[in-house]
This record gives structure tokens, sequence and C-alpha cells, in this order.
């Protein structure tokens, strides 16, 4: 599915799988959807909202399309988010 696709899909209100979130996330990441497309599929999650399964797994993708740093303390164990992604500024 192209993220123009998704984009109207989220601005009329629908809901996103996970395999087009991972889709998006993955391309985004490799540089394949450009900034202004992102841009506008936030702006339209920020109007239409997602609910918790959509933020589950945009969280997830995002937390693993960088580098997690775990950190261990008191028998817990803390991930870092160092990044959405790595890209050329």
């Amino acid at each position: 599915m192209r993220m123009y696709d998704l984009i109207e899909k989220k601005k009329r209100g629908g809901h996103l799988s996970k395999e087009e979130i991972h889709t998006m996330i993955y391309e985004y990441c490799n540089g394949i959807i450009p900034d202004y497309q992102m841009a506008a599929m936030m702006m339209a999650i920020y109007f239409k909202g997602m609910d918790d399964q959509e933020t589950m797994w945009l969280t997830l993708e995002m937390a693993e399309s960088g580098e997690m740093v775990d950190l261990e303390m008191d028998n817990n164990t803390f991930a870092l988010w160092s990044g959405i992604c790595y890209t050329d500024i």
C-alpha cells in the first residue's frame, strides 16, 4: 500500500494494521518515504488519534528501528530508545 493511501485512511479515521505500520516505519527509515509524507501522517494521527493497538504497534516499530540499550537496575530491565532510525541529515 502506498503512503498516500495510508495517510488518507488515517485522515478519514481508519485503523492502521500492524503490517501497514511496520511498512511505514521501515520505508521511512530506509529513505523510501519522504519527510513531508511522514509529517502528513503525523498530522492525521494528531487529529484522528490512534487506538491502543495502533499505539502499541507504532511504539514497538519505532523502538525496534533504532538502537536499544538494556540497563539492569534492581533486577528490573529498562530499555532506552536512541531514535526512530538513523538517517543522513
